[in-house]
């Protein structure tokens, strides 16, 4: 299974933002859309960072409470791993598990088009395998 077939299925709106906005914004923003990470973007949509909510759990403490008033640029990572909707499961689950990633932004020509998620590959991997035991059980029966 690609990257793409997972997008197409849950649908590729990613919530984003400028680097200008403050980490007790994006805590909010976090909270409101029950997510678990919010990717930065420059005026021309191409991802400029990511932000998780372990980043933001880090700064509080690093730094104490007053890193909620700062711009999440000063705790965004900045070198974002990406992918292309044409990886495949396994090789996102590898990205992931080296990285100790647990969300992935999408790019395609350069721009974001999703974002993919532990969880997302999860399901998708749990998905193949119940349709593998079932094209198995059907041939056993037949």
């Amino acid at each position: 299974m690609y990257v793409k077939s997972i997008l197409d299925e849950k649908g590729r709106n990613v919530i984003t933002a400028g680097p200008q906005l403050t980490v007790r914004q994006a805590a909010v923003y976090l909270r409101d859309n029950h997510i678990g990470a919010i990717v930065i973007v420059d005026r021309n949509d191409r991802i400029s960072g990511i932000l998780a909510e372990r980043d933001i759990v880090a700064a509080i403490a690093k730094t104490g409470a007053d890193c909620l008033d700062r711009p999440i640029s000063s705790i965004m990572w900045g070198n974002v791993h990406k992918c292309s909707e044409n990886a495949t499961v396994e090789e996102i689950m590898e990205m992931m598990s080296t990285l100790r990633a647990r969300h992935l932004p999408v790019e395609k020509d350069g721009r974001l088009v999703g974002i993919i998620s532990i969880g997302d590959i999860v399901k998708a991997h749990i998905r193949s395998i119940e349709r593998e035991a079932a094209d198995i059980k059907a041939y056993i029966t037949s």
